[in-house]
């Protein structure tokens, strides 16, 4: 047979499957990415202390089943069904269940908190929370729980703060959740102290929004510090559950210093916090006396002439009140020893020239650290173990994105990984490194749909770092072809775009708009997560500078690309990514035809202090910084087409922003269009998720021409 007729043969087998395959809706990639097209996996995987046994959800979250590393079968323990009729209750199923001992876990809605036994199919009611309780934290050994209702904290039902002015504010997350603060509450191991924070929020500015469900409109106001202006002055207070008192630390710093990391020693007599001034500059690892609120002493201090992001609280060892430190002033986070009462107080324990993410637990013996860290290749999160001399060992083999649960004998190890090739693949390990028992290989659901490629790559940025891309092509590809492209960016600290992920990261539907005949290409740039203290600090005093540099490298390498049509290639993002879109348009026009840019940030005055000043300092620190950044002095500039978007009530990036930039559009008589989500915050959730994409997507493919 000749050459071209087996090839006609191939190409008609090709097209024949292809036809075969559902193609994929946008809304069905907007809503369903993390719901039916997930890969399978193993849904709230525990493993039960004192055994080597385990328990998981079934899909909807309403069947518990429970199994054990040697068991071939699966024991279906309880139904949410079974749980209701049992206990009077209506939930909807085990989602925030979390087991006490091997027989018995605790199950809330949030509200109502229930101890039940497996083994006899009873329980009882430990708690009944108010409906306007907040903030909910539990100490399950003691049952007592601590939660906000409004401004004011309560334990155990008894408010500790009276505060009638509504600017003092207890027992909530500080620092607009900067510095890894995500909760308020803090309880001691034995449950006898609680340390909260508390801010005073009296010289913050009122930010309006307007609530339109009322008639008629209603202005509601938060607090939202804005770069160079006053800030909350925080404070944090100790509670004595049997004395009923509070007492507050005496602050050694400024009063709008940062309290960052808190943490309550073992032996219950001092506070661990890492204290930062305002400009971010200085950081002191300070304790305090838990009876009287003293200052004791600083354990140590770093100086960064950028920035000191402390972002991990001490992980105690279990040996006194010694402890685990993360810190990034070697360039990279690492991991250091820091012995309390010895005054050689810091051992580092790793020196990796890659980044340590995550402290995971330590060994029931407490012989080894576990860690979630990148590897040398930064786009992957790998599980290592060191002994507390530093030698380190990387436990998951394969390259990926791996989560990670050690049981309670440490005899075990669970690992839940995936890849750009693998959808989900789920395993249990023995310590030694051995694979125990497998759990599962998710099959790729997208194989009935009609879906494109995935590839990651690398390009050198103009200071020789590497940048990693990841590009998206249709399901019908033809290299012969041209095609216009689409650039998704983000490009601020604290995210990574392209990871060893499955679809490397990406939305699905990025894979809608491929097969609409698109290139859909993102690109990590210099200032973005996971590669050290160099790449990401080069960013400092000049937001949009070195992030765009390295979008325009990507643009080039596009360029040169012979299937890349470069005279139709439009940009999309969201935030900082907005931000970037705005950037990339108005002070580099021309490159785009068109843009989309969400919740973006025009002018770095008008965002707050917290994560504007680590970055650019004050205004009256970095005049030149601030005026360079401002999207406000470019609206002359804009070329081609331009769409922003807004939510109405959005409060981490306020209205302002946009309102600003559209009034300098207005007065350099240049016309762009806006469209406002109303009632929607800094991102559109819920089913208007798919209005959303589908007016950015549409915008892009009616104007990149």
């Amino acid at each position: 047979m000749k050459k071209h007729a087996i090839l006609t043969i191939l190409l008609l087998v090709f097209y024949t499957i292809n036809a075969q395959k559902k193609e994929l809706s946008l809304k069905e990639a907007v809503m369903q990415q993390w719901r039916s097209l997930r890969p399978d996996f193993v849904n709230n995987f525990q493993w039960i202390p004192g055994t080597d046994g385990y328990s998981y959800l079934s899909k909807n979250w309403q069947t518990l089943y429970l199994s054990s590393v040697d068991s071939e079968k699966d024991l279906e323990a309880l139904t949410i069904q079974q749980f209701n009729e049992s206990m009077k209750t209506q939930f909807y199923g085990f989602m925030d269940l979390k087991w006490l001992n091997k027989d018995e876990f605790i199950l809330s809605d949030n509200k109502v908190y229930i101890k039940y036994s497996v083994a006899t199919k009873t329980g009882e009611t430990l708690k009944k929370l108010p409906d306007s309780a907040e903030n909910i934290t539990a100490h399950h050994l003691t049952n007592q729980f601590a939660y906000t209702i409004e401004n004011n904290l309560y334990v155990n039902g008894k408010a500790i703060t009276k505060n009638k002015n509504k600017n003092i504010v207890s027992g909530q997350s500080i620092a607009r959740n900067e510095f890894g603060i995500s909760n308020g509450i803090f309880w001691s191991e034995k449950g006898t102290i609680l340390a909260f924070y508390q801010k005073n929020e009296a010289n913050v500015h009122d930010y309006p929004l307007l609530n339109i469900d009322e008639t008629p409109g209603k202005l509601v106001s938060i607090k939202y510090p804005m770069a160079g202006q006053a800030s909350e002055q925080p404070k944090i207070g100790i509670y004595h559950v049997k004395k009923n008192k509070t007492i507050y630390i005496d602050p050694k710093g400024a009063i709008d210093d940062y309290f960052t990391n808190l943490t309550i020693t073992p032996d219950e007599k001092y506070i661990i916090v890492a204290e930062v001034n305002r400009d971010q500059n200085h950081m002191w690892l300070n304790v305090y006396d838990v009876k009287t609120g003293k200052f004791i002493k600083t354990i140590f201090e770093e100086k960064n002439d950028k920035w000191v992001e402390p972002e991990h609280p001490a992980f105690f060892t279990g040996i006194g009140n010694d402890f685990l430190w993360l810190s990034e002033k070697d360039g990279f986070m690492n991991i250091y020893l820091v012995d309390f009462d010895g005054s050689e107080s810091i051992k580092q324990l790793t020196k990796h020239t890659f980044v340590v993410k995550e402290l995971l637990t330590l060994s029931p013996d407490k012989k080894f650290i576990y860690y979630s860290a990148t590897g040398e290749n930064p786009i992957n999160t790998l599980v290592y173990r060191s002994d507390f001399s530093g030698n380190s060992e990387l436990l998951t083999k394969e390259e990926g994105t791996h989560n990670f649960q050690l049981s309670g004998d440490g005899a075990y190890w669970y690992d839940a990984f995936s890849s750009l090739t693998v959808p989900n693949k789920t395993l249990i390990w023995t310590s030694n490194g051995k694979m125990a028992k497998g759990l599962g290989t998710s099959k790729d659901k997208l194989e009935e749909y009609n879906i494109g490629t995935t590839e990651i790559g690398k390009i050198p940025a103009n200071d020789g770092s590497d940048l990693y891309y990841r590009i998206i092509k249709p399901a019908n590809f033809d290299a012969s072809k041209k095609y216009p492209v689409m650039v998704y960016v983000y490009g601020g600290p604290h995210a990574q775009m392209v990871t060893n992920s499955w679809l490397a990261g990406a939305n699905l539907w990025m894979h809608w708009m491929a097969n609409q005949g698109y290139i859909v290409f993102t690109l990590d740039n210099r200032g973005s997560a996971e590669r050290g203290f160099a790449f990401e600090s080069q960013i400092h005093r000049q937001l949009g500078n070195v992030e765009m540099e390295d979008q325009l490298t990507g643009v080039n390498y596009l360029k040169a690309l012979p299937f890349v049509d470069a005279t139709k290639m439009a940009v999309h993002g969201w935030s900082f990514g907005g931000f970037m879109t705005t950037s990339l348009m108005l002070r580099n026009p021309g490159v785009f035809t068109t843009g989309v840019a969400g919740g973006p940030v025009t002018d770095w005055k008008y965002y707050e202090i917290m994560y504007g000043e680590r970055y650019m300092d004050r205004p009256d620190q970095n005049p030149k910084g601030y005026d360079q950044a401002s999207l406000l002095n470019y609206a002359s500039n804009l070329q081609g087409k331009l769409l922003l978007i807004h939510g109405t009530v959005d409060d981490v990036v306020v209205l302002q922003h946009n309102y600003a930039l559209v009034k300098k559009f207005v007065e350099a008589e240049k016309q762009m269009d806006f469209f406002p989500y109303p009632m929607h915050k800094h991102n559109v959730s819920g089913k208007d998720r798919v209005h959303l994409i589908e007016k950015i997507l549409t915008y892009i493919l009616e104007n990149n021409k």
